[in-house]
């Protein structure tokens, strides 16, 4: 068995149920072992009704020493039983754990590696169902493998048993079953492909959910509280409205899985007690065919929990496998190191060219192509930026991502201690982190929490403010000292003498090094070096914030919010 503490292994993700037989085979000896004793347990399970037709043919016949006899047989296989139904239980319920553990760990390294990709594709709120509802249900059928299969031998066993008393109660105990099979395979159907519209409406609700608590201060300060609120309440009834239909399915089988092995139970007595009353099998021969068909309730409900797991598991399997078969959209193909040296920036697709060193600033109406721009320079697409004179293509992924870090206000603030929060992937030291904190003008974060560092943030530090919170963002990304930092309007959540000490401690801190910031705030822009206005189809302007805003009225206009009006006042006046 691979031990899956580091390495989880790599998946087969050609269909899921190569990916289940993909983790059998990860922990093969195990599984071996809890699907023998399985086996065996069910095995044994045919032996006490015999001992105890024969302990009660010996008291008819007043045979002493057989019913001591039998009687001590039948107390040694009932421990026998109890101690091989705790190990087969032992060795599946650890086989279940470790392919919960290894499905975890893949999905993890699958969102991971995606990184930007992820949520192009795929929501939030589906991720969060993928990676508890779903992989829960995956690895629970892992269980087929052991009481599944060995159900089948123990219904087989019951047979064979019953063919030595009545080959007419074999036959009725042999087709009981495939009855039970058959009459649930519709429902089983149906149980599919409502759940897969329900778990579809569980991702987005949950997604909702997420972007309601983080913006609720937001939503609040608006008015568009009530807004979200109705719609969450009218997707959240259309979801009842599914759960309604998933549970009527799930009663019926629940029902039916219930109801018809007791009719069977039934029906099979009923035949035992006419056949003891004519006299073709004996009393103890009658109370054996009792003991084996409640026997049979064992193997029958571990054969129907398998058929049920079997019929959830392609839902839950589709939708992991749906993550693990993503691509990203960055090729990891580069063999090159980072250079020791520094490099201009260089975008041939917005014919943006940024230097070695200081702090640019880029400005431009155009949001969303200003945040494309900075995703090629952090290879987040594929594209033919470059860095100095070589391809960031030809940079190894890794190193890339490490020293040039993209930071906007989506960027994701994970549960934790403080100082591990702004530490990142780094070790935490409260000298350098404190350092980044002031640059951030964060301080007074720390200082307020009740704990300093060590206060435990929930996800996402939604008790903070959305300025706090963006601080923390920038704080977390000068701990990480990259040779590029990329900014995406750092200050846009805080007040104008914050956002000026904010600007002049960046300025700084990072003197050496690359700081490019997308803005059109006037404050920031009077600290940076240069400033480049980017424009759509027009070729980039680049100068002084002061140079522009006096020749470039256009400039002026946006960074300065003037109406048409105003700007044709001020060229008159000049």
């Amino acid at each position: 068995m691979r031990d899956n503490r580091d390495d989880p292994g790599h998946p087969d993700t050609g269909g899921h149920w190569r990916y289940l037989w993909w983790l059998v085979t990860c922990q093969w000896r195990r599984v071996l072992v809890g699907a023998a004793l399985a086996c065996a347990y069910m095995v044994l399970l045919t032996v006490p009704p015999q001992l105890l037709a024969r302990a009660i043919d010996g008291v008819r016949d007043r045979d002493r020493a057989a019913v001591i006899g039998f009687a001590g047989a039948l107390l040694g296989t009932g421990a026998l039983l109890a101690v091989v139904s705790v190990l087969q239980y032992r060795a599946m319920t650890l086989a279940c754990a470790d392919a919960y553990l290894r499905t975890v760990r893949v999905l993890t390294r699958a969102v991971t590696r995606l990184g930007p990709t992820l949520h192009r594709r795929i929501g939030a709120g589906e991720i969060v169902v993928i990676g508890s509802t779903d992989v829960e249900q995956i690895t629970r059928t892992i269980m087929i493998v052991g009481p599944g299969a060995a159900g089948i031998l123990g219904y087989c066993a019951v047979a064979v048993a019953l063919l030595s008393i009545s080959p007419t109660l074999a036959v009725i105990v042999m087709l009981g079953v495939p009855v039970l099979m058959v009459v649930m395979k519709p429902l089983l159907g149906r149980l599919r492909r409502t759940e897969d519209s329900y778990r579809a409406q569980q991702g987005e609700s949950t997604a909702m959910v997420g972007d309601i608590v983080t913006g609720l201060r937001v939503l609040c300060g608006i008015g568009g509280k009530e807004v979200f609120a109705d719609r969450y309440r009218t997707r959240s009834a259309t979801l009842r409205e599914e759960g309604y239909r998933v549970a009527a399915v799930t009663s019926w089988i629940g029902a039916v899985a219930l109801a018809l092995p007791t009719v069977f139970v039934a029906v099979v007595i009923w035949s035992a007690a006419r056949m003891a009353a004519s006299g073709q099998i004996g009393l103890g021969e009658m109370v054996a065919v009792y003991g084996y068909v409640a026997t049979l309730s064992v193997p029958v409900s571990a054969i129907l929990h398998g058929i049920d797991d079997i019929g959830r598991y392609p839902v839950s399997a589709r939708r992991l496998l749906a993550v693990l078969t993503l691509r990203d959209d960055v090729t990891d193909t580069g063999t090159r190191h980072w250079p020791e040296e520094s490099g201009e920036l260089y975008d041939p697709v917005a014919d943006l060219r940024l230097p070695a060193s200081g702090m640019v600033a880029v400005v431009t109406a155009n949001r969303a192509g200003v945040i494309a721009v900075f995703e090629r320079f952090a290879r987040f697409t594929d594209s033919a930026a470059r860095y100095g004179p070589t391809p960031l293509r030809e940079f190894r992924l890794e190193e890339v991502r490490r020293h040039i870090v993209l930071v906007d206000n989506d960027a994701y603030l994970f549960a934790g201690p403080l100082r591990e929060i702004i530490a990142g992937a780094t070790e935490p030291d409260d000298a350098r982190v404190l350092a980044a904190l002031r640059v951030a003008a964060a301080e007074d974060v720390s200082t307020g929490l009740p704990d300093g560092l060590s206060t435990v943030l929930p996800d996402r530090a939604t008790t903070l403010s959305g300025g706090q919170r963006q601080r923390l963002r920038l704080a977390r990304a000068i701990c990480a000292e990259p040779d590029v930092l990329l900014l995406v309007d750092p200050t846009s959540a805080v007040d104008a003498h914050t956002e000026a000490l904010v600007a002049a401690r960046i300025h700084a801190a990072r003197s050496g090094r690359t700081t490019v910031i997308a803005t059109t705030s006037p404050t920031v822009l009077e600290r940076c070096d240069m400033v480049v206005h980017l424009r759509d189809d027009v070729p980039a302007v680049v100068g002084t914030h002061r140079e522009l805003i006096g020749d470039r009225p256009d400039y002026r206009a946006l960074v300065l919010r003037e109406t048409a009006g105003d700007t044709i006042e001020c060229e008159a006046a000049r």
